[in-house]
């Protein structure tokens, strides 16, 4: 019988989405992950089978909080626009904040590109923000918020296309007058 766990699962997946986040899959080591979960390598190993499986994990994580909190914002506005323009002011502050850093969905998409796992579970957050977005915009129009001739699934798809791109920009370094810019023409096509 093997010795019981001796750290907390949830708190090394946490990091490990730190590392994975501000490093990347393939610059994170295996000793990086040792050293910043603060286990033993073959506690690594049991727990998580490989740094693979906790790179999904992690993933994982960081999508359902990220995409929860999108649709716990757009859900809860009573007005959308707003609610929008204050999601993407959140993103462009974080941005600005730590551009190294980035967003992990987007780091994600581009340096895996080739692994199916990772591109399955960033199209399912996607899909996932698209949705909470279509179906706020539909509450707007159907509130009169936004022009009855608008269609809410076109602009959660373009929405979501400019979230990412938002992030990429923020990534460059874009500075703010350019980030609020984009964001101030990117509301207008609720107009």
């Amino acid at each position: 019988m093997g010795r019981p766990r001796t750290f907390d699962i949830d708190a090394a997946v946490d990091r490990a989405m730190e590392l994975f986040w501000r490093q990347g899959f393939e610059a994170t080591s295996t000793e990086d992950l040792v050293e910043g979960l603060g286990i033993a390598r073959g506690s690594l190993y049991k727990a998580f089978g490989s740094k693979e499986q906790l790179y999904a994990l992690a993933l994982r994580r960081y999508c359902q909080r990220h995409a929860e909190g999108l649709v716990e914002v757009l859900d809860r506005a009573e007005q959308v626009r707003p609610a929008i323009r204050a999601v993407l002011l959140e993103l462009v502050e974080a941005d600005l904040a730590d551009p190294e850093r980035g967003c992990l969905l987007v780091n994600a998409a581009t340096e895996r590109s080739t692994h199916p796992d990772t591109v399955q579970q960033v199209s399912r957050t996607m899909g996932r923000i698209e949705s909470a977005l279509a179906g706020a915009l539909e509450r707007a129009r159907a509130r009169g918020e936004i022009a009855a001739d608008k269609k809410p699934r076109e602009l959660a798809q373009f929405l979501t296309t400019f979230i990412q791109g938002l992030r990429v920009m923020g990534k460059a370094r874009a500075d703010r007058e350019f980030l609020d810019n984009a964001v101030e023409v990117a509301l207008g096509a609720l107009d």
